[in-house]
């Protein structure tokens, strides 16, 4: 009989991606749901939000689907979206983006995909705002309901009307909850 034992941080990191990701916290390894239509509707949606934020002027960066580890913590999760204020974009020696990101971002999403908890992703938003990043979203297609996360705040659920204000985050960034939902038709109005 083989004994395995769990791999630490640095040997998971060493592993060749999976589709869907793979995400390590403190020696145990779990797959993401596998991202369906809605879901990239709503992260491309987000990310188009956070990048036009304060136009004319590009003042954000979101990424889809990015790995993001904190050594300190042994976790390394993949959030559905993430944003950096341009300023705080993890850049290489060369100044162009880096392979492996170990900075928090700014604002980190999750939407969860059918068969996720909703328990575990509000725990995963909670876990973000105490590890460094400055907001972090749960964003429900099925309910298209919004949560606000922020260090000792939660904001939600935040319907309809509601405004999603991230300009103390990311400059200008704010949005409308229906309007972010309007990404989930066949034909945005």
């Amino acid at each position: 009989m083989a004994v395995t034992r769990p791999l630490t941080l640095d040997e998971f990191l060493l592993r060749p991606e999976e589709q869907p990701a793979l995400e390590y916290e403190r020696g145990a390894i779990t797959q993401k749901m596998s991202p369906k239509m809605r879901h990239g509707a709503l992260q491309m949606a987000l990310c188009l939000r956070f990048e036009s934020s304060g136009m004319p002027e590009q003042h954000a960066r979101a990424f889809p689907e990015t790995r993001v580890t904190w050594p300190a913590e042994g976790v390394s999760y993949v959030p559905d979206v993430i944003a950096y204020r341009l300023e705080r974009v993890p850049t290489d020696s060369y100044g162009d983006l880096p392979d492996d990101v170990l900075v928090p971002p700014d604002v980190a999403v999750e939407t969860p995909s059918p068969g996720q908890g909703f328990d575990a992703q509000r725990e995963r938003c909670w876990w973000y705002v105490k590890h460094g990043v400055r907001v972090s979203l749960l964003v429900h297609a099925d309910r298209r309901v919004v949560w606000v996360f922020r260090p000792g705040a939660e904001t939600g659920p935040l319907t309809d009307r509601a405004v999603v204000d991230l300009s103390d985050v990311l400059d200008g960034c704010s949005f409308v909850v229906s309007e972010l939902f309007e990404a989930l038709r066949a034909r945005p109005l």
